[in-house]
């Protein structure tokens, strides 16, 4: 039985390229990079080279770049400072971010009191930048947290949009940016992003390994103590050889990226034409989507999907409901409970997301476990 992974918004497969080379670091660059002797020295250079990488790939200077556990760390210490060091009284994000930004902004405002306002959703699952334009219209400081591209629906933001609003209103601007680095040029100083997070698994890089861009003289404060290390901003020993694997699976993805783009793009244009023609009254959820990205609604009773995941998980097809981080959860999506309605929100949902390991066959015999099903 041929297995089909079309669940590339949870996290994608390693590239071939990025293991060989991560185990070449593994083997020969075991030192810690902050010790003066050879060994360290070398791993230093590693480090740094990789740092230089990224921030090129992202029109940012190298040392603003950092790297972090993760993405969800990365959010976590932006909006945090930002609060407690920064002076920030409000923040402004919707109700269908990840929950790295909604648990983390809910905690922030109970811990320190802060304004929470939350963007309407229209109907099509964008952002009302109207209503964020009259939000962003008050004396109290403000950091606006958005994400880029939705990771269950794959709506799209308009970054230079909501960058401009931000800075006609003096507000900060923090972008969740893990679904779009990778697969979308980003030019940091062209977009006027104070804070973007990222993580090298969605782009085929290793597990464990982010980075988050901290705007020149932001004055962000660490988030953890212990050491000097990342220009004392975030204490720990380095993982070098994690930090080298997301160095190369970024500079592969960019470098790939228009024959991806257009290869992935097809495929989801086909796997939508074939779901269509199989089920006539397939929706798909939310417009303006990503490339890599379908969320679609299944004209399937409730009862009969209750074990649709598990059902296609025993055929050898992993597709998601939505978030990873919440996919034990048996409540409707907090994504699209916040635009559909009620009804439609309990309605099957299946997220689909591709990569350029993906293929046709794969499509097919998805929508082949799906008419059986």
């Amino acid at each position: 039985m041929k297995k089909v992974y079309l669940d590339n918004a949870a996290t994608t497969a390693i590239h071939p390229e990025v293991i060989s080379v991560m185990m070449d670091v593994l083997q020969n660059d075991f030192g810690n990079p902050s010790s003066t002797h050879s060994f360290g020295r070398s791993a230093k250079t590693l480090l740094e080279s990789a740092r230089k990488t990224i921030a090129k790939l992202l029109n940012a200077q190298a040392s603003e770049i950092i790297f972090t556990s993760s993405a969800t760390e990365a959010t976590n210490w932006v909006l945090r400072s930002a609060v407690k060091d920064l002076g920030i009284k409000r923040i402004i994000t919707s109700k269908i971010e990840h929950h790295a930004t909604l648990y983390t902004v809910e905690h922030l405002a109970k811990e320190f009191g802060i304004n929470v306002e939350y963007i309407t959703i229209l109907p099509t699952g964008d952002i009302d930048y109207q209503d964020l334009a009259a939000k962003l219209l008050s004396d109290e400081f403000t950091l606006v947290s958005l994400m880029h591209v939705n990771n269950e629906i794959g709506t799209i933001l308009d970054i230079k949009r909501v960058s401009d609003l931000c800075k006609y209103a003096k507000a900060l601007f923090h972008c969740d940016t893990v679904q779009s680095v990778g697969k979308s040029i980003l030019d940091v100083q062209d977009l006027g992003i104070d804070f973007l997070v990222a993580s090298a698994h969605k782009f085929h890089g290793p597990k464990g390994i982010g980075f988050a861009f901290i705007k020149k003289n932001s004055m962000l404060q660490p988030l953890l103590y212990g050491g000097e290390q990342e220009k004392g901003m975030r204490a720990g020993t380095e993982a070098v050889h994690q930090v080298v694997g997301m160095a190369k699976a970024l500079e592969l993805a960019n470098a790939n990226l228009e024959n991806d783009t257009k290869y992935i793009s097809d495929l989801k244009n086909y796997c939508f034409s074939e779901l269509k023609k199989v089920f006539p009254e397939v929706k798909i959820n939310g417009e303006n989507t990503f490339y890599n990205l379908l969320n679609v609604q299944l004209p399937l009773s409730e009862e009969k999907t209750s074990m649709l995941l598990f059902t296609l998980d025993m055929k050898g097809i992993a597709v998601s409901r939505g978030s990873a981080c919440q996919s034990g959860s048996i409540k409707p999506s907090h994504v699209l409970a916040a635009f559909l309605s009620p009804d439609e929100a309990r309605k099957p949902s299946l997220r689909i997301s591709f990569s350029h390991f993906n293929s046709n066959e794969d499509i097919d015999l998805l929508v082949e476990a799906l008419k059986t099903a």
